[in-house]
């Protein structure tokens, strides 16, 4: 994947393995020491990274962040917006209507305000990818209790075919990967009692790897998935075949 050389790469709410490609990555968060810690391991292993403290849940600081890349390292032609949250498991009956703020502002209006700045630079970059971070529960609620994060990656899914739409013809390829259940803090937390019943359920009979959800988003940046736009590759261990 040396088409990834010296490509401007943004990656939201932690890292990826876009950095051991040879991209110059601009990581963004709000934990400083995980993000610098992400940053000095893309540097280790050969790339180049700078982290830029960025809370996505305020407008102001995505307007920074872009600002900050665009003085460190230039435009950005390579986006994997990739933050997320989720409220604590609850009925939807249930739910206290602030969690609605602070889910869709996280999961949906910081990847349109990230996707605006995104397009611009590449636009006048003369093109770049996209690809956001959905989940299966955009596209099939795989766990009672959070309907509030699963309405919002399926807002993520229509966000990604929308610019794919509307961005191909300026040289903008636009994807989302729908990570399943993948072994991620989010995941540990969020209330299942037995992960191996659950790796179990699989057809691969384990959980997912956050490395694994890492290549496919490298292979999505690269030239290698050139013909591919609008898509939502989910990575997901067989989940929603069954």
């Amino acid at each position: 994947m040396s088409d990834l050389n010296d490509r401007v790469a943004l990656v939201t709410g932690g890292g990826s393995g876009i950095g051991r490609d040879g991209a110059r990555v601009v990581v963004a968060g709000r934990r400083v020491a995980e993000g610098e810690e992400t940053a000095g391991l893309i540097e280790a292993a050969g790339g180049r990274a700078t982290f830029v403290r960025a809370d996505l849940a305020n407008p102001d600081e995505i307007e920074a962040l872009f600002e900050a890349a665009r003085r460190h390292v230039g435009p950005v032609t390579i986006a994997f917006n990739n933050a997320g949250v989720q409220e604590p498991r609850t009925p939807l009956a249930g739910l206290d209507p602030g969690l609605y703020d602070h889910v869709f502002g996280v999961n949906v209006r910081a990847v349109l305000l990230c996707m605006q700045h995104e397009i611009r630079h590449m636009l006048e970059a003369g093109g770049g990818v996209i690809v956001n971070n959905a989940s299966v529960s955009g596209a099939r609620n795989p766990n009672p209790g959070l309907a509030l994060y699963s309405a919002s990656k399926a807002a993520v899914i229509s966000l990604t075919r929308s610019a794919a739409t509307e961005y191909g013809p300026r040289n903008i390829r636009v994807n989302a990967v729908s990570p399943g259940r993948v072994r991620t803090a989010m995941m540990l937390a969020s209330g299942i009692a037995d992960m191996s019943e659950v790796a179990r359920g699989l057809p691969l009979g384990r959980l997912g790897r956050p490395e694994e959800v890492a290549e496919a988003v490298v292979w999505l940046a690269s030239a290698a998935s050139g013909f591919v736009s609008g898509h939502v590759l989910a990575v997901d261990g067989g989940f929603l075949a069954q």
